[in-house]
């Protein structure tokens, strides 16, 4: 790769800036341990399968099918 085209320059900053990096690392294993609290632990606790739940076993795309075809009937009625 040409070292003067922008999408080298680009990357050049890039891995230059994270390789001299030291609070920076820090930062970073904060905020991926937050995201996995965020889209780990809080998903088991506050967000139920409500599909399978509703559904029953081995009845889940039918209750996803009855749902769709009930609110798409419900907003047509209601919007017109």
């Amino acid at each position: 790769m040409d070292k003067h085209s922008l999408i080298y320059r680009i990357y050049d900053l890039y891995a230059d800036g994270f390789r001299h990096m030291t609070l920076g690392r820090t930062l970073w294993a904060v905020i991926i341990v937050k995201l996995v609290v965020i889209f780990a632990v809080l998903k088991l606790f506050f967000f139920p399968d409500f599909i399978k739940s509703n559904g029953g076993e081995g009845r889940e795309a039918d209750f996803v099918a009855s749902e769709m075809i009930g609110r798409s009937a419900a907003g047509d009625a209601g919007g017109r």
